[in-house]
């Protein structure tokens, strides 16, 4: 039977190369490959593809915001590694660690055009 290996979702963007600029830069992921308005980045065995729409779309309306779930081994070590670069992004792009009531501690980031991005590991 054939075995999945990954999934990489297409998150769209209103500047590509801002966008790539903040994962690497704040989140640690690394672009590996770019061309016109698609790059690919990677940390990790978490991989997502940039696609950079027209500046008529409005991707800052939290109505249509996307959301990305990252599912890590060390959720509070992984915001200790990060926390110098998330202290300096605007206040409410970033949410501390928490616990949830479905059993999952998190912390979230909102990039520069209102992505959600979760980072969550099961509570043990």
């Amino acid at each position: 039977m054939a075995k999945l290996v990954q999934i990489t979702p297409f998150v769209l963007c209103s500047n590509k190369q801002a966008t790539i600029e903040f994962f690497e830069q704040v989140l640690g992921f690394k672009c590996t490959f770019s061309a016109d308005n698609y790059a690919f980045l990677r940390r990790d065995n978490a991989a997502i593809r940039l696609l950079e729409v027209l500046a008529d779309r409005e991707l800052h309306d939290k109505r249509s915001q996307q959301h990305v779930y990252i599912d890590v081994d060390d959720v509070d070590g992984l915001y200790a590694e990060l926390k110098s670069a998330l202290d300096k992004l605007p206040p409410g792009r970033v949410r501390a660690p928490f616990d949830t009531e479905y059993g999952q501690r998190e912390f979230h980031v909102i990039d520069l055009d209102a992505l959600l991005i979760s980072f969550g590991q099961k509570i043990e």
